[in-house]
This record gives structure tokens, sequence and C-alpha cells, in this order.
């Protein structure tokens, strides 16, 4: 296996900041996107990718290349991170938290429905159980193959497919409504 990070990792755990630099700027914007789309919280998704690369500074001295990619080591510790976030969320849970943030601009009639569309995809996929929401972000929205999305996730190919396809039946089920509403709208809009 070929880790594209190995170099980087070896150099930046010899104290190389410009090593350290690059991998930040190579990987920070997957790591908070993957936080941001499991814990629909920008905020707390920094919070996350922030860690994750503490911890990269610590472990690269003692990475072992070959055992797994560095990045789906990565991608593995911002899993867990978001879990524990999760739970900790579940503890204290007011269910209406964060869905929605006004910014106090008026919006144009098409863009509003964007973001009440994307609000319910978020919605929906924030409801999704953790191991299947993390499937669906991995592969839909990291772009992450199966095989390595089964990696980060610690589980067979056959198990990631059996996680998203419940996924996505999942969220067919509660976006029904906007399926609709985007076939009428291109509905009206062919009768124009």
């Amino acid at each position: 296996m070929i880790d594209p990070d190995a170099e980087l990792v070896r150099t930046a755990g010899a104290g190389d900041a410009r090593a350290a630099e690059a991998l930040v700027r190579r990987h920070l914007p997957r790591m908070t996107g993957l936080a941001r789309r499991m814990l629909n919280d920008a905020a707390e998704a920094e919070d996350v990718a922030q860690e994750v690369f503490l911890r990269v500074w610590r472990e690269a001295p003692r990475w072992k290349p070959g055992q797994a990619k560095f990045e789906t080591w990565m991608h593995r510790v911002a899993l867990n991170l978001c879990y524990d976030r999760l739970r900790r969320r579940r503890e204290k849970s007011d269910p209406d938290a964060g869905l929605f943030v006004a910014d106090g601009r008026p919006l144009a009639s098409e863009e509003w429905l964007a973001r009440q569309r994307a609000a319910k995809v978020q919605a929906a996929l924030a409801q999704l159980p953790e191991r299947q929401r993390a499937a669906i972000v991995l592969v839909h929205f990291d772009e992450q193959t199966n095989i390595a999305a089964a990696a980060v996730l610690d589980v067979s190919v056959e198990a990631l497919e059996s996680l998203l396809a419940r996924g996505r039946r999942a969220l067919k089920a509660a976006l029904a409504d906007v399926a609709q509403d985007l076939m009428g709208d291109a509905d009206g809009a062919a009768r124009l």
C-alpha cells in the first residue's frame, strides 16, 4: 500500500513545521467537512478538526507506515471525536437545536427554498444512526471509495454497503416531501 502522506508524516514527526503545515493544507477541508456533516455544527466541526491535527502532531513521531493510510487513520479519529460529541449531545438533547440559523438578511425565494431543502437534508442525515450517517458522509459527501470508507469504519465492504443501503432507504423516506417539492418545481418550470 502506497501512502501519499508517509513522507510528510515522517518529516512532521521529526519536527518539520512545513511538513505539518502541508498535512493541514491537504487534509483540513476534508476533516472539517466530515465533522460538519456528522455534527451539523460548523463551530464544533472546527473544534474536531483542530483536535484531529493535535493528535496528528502527537502521533506522527510514532506512526508506522504500512498498517493503514495516514488519511484513513485521520478519518477514523475524526469520526470517533464526532461520535463522542453526538453521545454527549444525547445526554442533554434538544431536538431542535442547530437546525435553522437565521442571518437576518432577506433571501430570494429560490435561495430560501434551497436553504430549506439543505436544512431538511441535513436534519434527515442527523436522524440516521451514527454508523449509517458516517457511511453516507464518507461515500457521498467525502467521495471516498467503498473500500476506503470501510477501512475508516473498520468494517468489511459488505457491511459498509449494508450501512449505505439502510441509510439511503431512511433518507429516501425522510426526504420524500423534498423530492416531491423538487418534482413540483420542475413541473411548474416546464409549464411556464
